[in-house]
């Protein structure tokens, strides 16, 4: 079975960077091979890693669908089912160790119900093939109430440095503790941190109920890979966000 990390939080808090570094990490610590998988509908988490999305879930099913309804026809007679499990094959985005699963926009406007059951299935049935799964999740709460984040061994709940930041960490906390979901071991993040803020917002931690895992200063330098176009995944190690960042995760126990 895979060990599957995935990031959750408010919009905003720099999860997706932190998912694609976390990346970074399993391949350059635990020599991978990881699949990463972008289950927010407003994708993102290709442009942090560098690499180009020619297709998504979404858009594989409208075209699908749409394909049935217009001409009725299938490749070869195949079963619907086992044509979308070929093309979700197909859409698997191969990189340099890591291989990327990316959700994309659902059918129709407001409609996540059936682009959520299908991350969750073929997440589960194609991660079979690694030791290691990074989640990206959409922002706020709505992926857990739709349980698109179970069977998790670690969730790593991101907020920005603001009482707000850390309410809403809590609120993720008991919404998964509400529903049962299958999450082994859960820890707060607190990102870019400037100056005396986790001082001040150690009594709204502690009441979280999530392990506080520490806290990310600061990066000047992701600023400016941004204003260049650069992907945040070929940040050097002695980024003080990447240092910090691994060395949460080496205090984690990752296996």
């Amino acid at each position: 079975m895979p060990y599957t990390i995935a990031f959750a939080g408010k919009g905003g808090t720099g999860k997706t960077s932190l998912a694609s570094l976390t990346i970074k990490y399993l391949l350059n610590k635990r020599k991978g091979p990881v699949l990463g998988v972008d289950a927010d509908s407003n994708s993102c988490l290709n442009e942090a890693l560098g690499v180009e999305v020619h297709t998504t879930i979404g858009r594989l099913r409208e075209e699908s669908m749409e394909a049935v309804r217009v001409t009725g026809d299938r490749p070869g007679g195949m079963p619907m089912e086992q044509l979308f499990d070929y093309q979700v094959q197909q859409s698997v985005i191969e990189s340099n160790g890591f291989d990327l699963l990316v959700m994309g926009r659902p059918e129709g406007p407001g409609c996540y119900c059936a682009a959520n059951h299908i991350i969750r299935k073929y997440t589960d049935k194609l991660s079979e093939g690694y030791p290691y799964v990074v989640v990206d999740n959409e922002a706020g709460m709505e992926h857990i109430s739709r349980r698109t984040t179970n069977k998790v061994d670690l969730l790593l709940v991101v907020s920005d440095p603001t009482y707000k930041g850390v309410l809403a960490a809590k609120r993720i906390n008991e919404l998964i503790e509400e529903l049962k979901l299958e999450v082994d071991r859960k820890a707060l993040i607190i990102n870019r941190v400037i100056g005396t803020e986790i001082k001040e917002l150690k009594k709204v931690i502690d009441e979280t109920g999530l392990s506080f895992a520490g806290y990310i200063p600061q990066d000047g330098m992701i600023l400016k890979f941004d204003l260049e176009g650069r992907p945040v995944y070929q940040l050097p190690e002695d980024a003080v966000s990447v240092q910090a960042l691994w060395a949460m995760l080496d205090s984690l126990k990752i296996p």
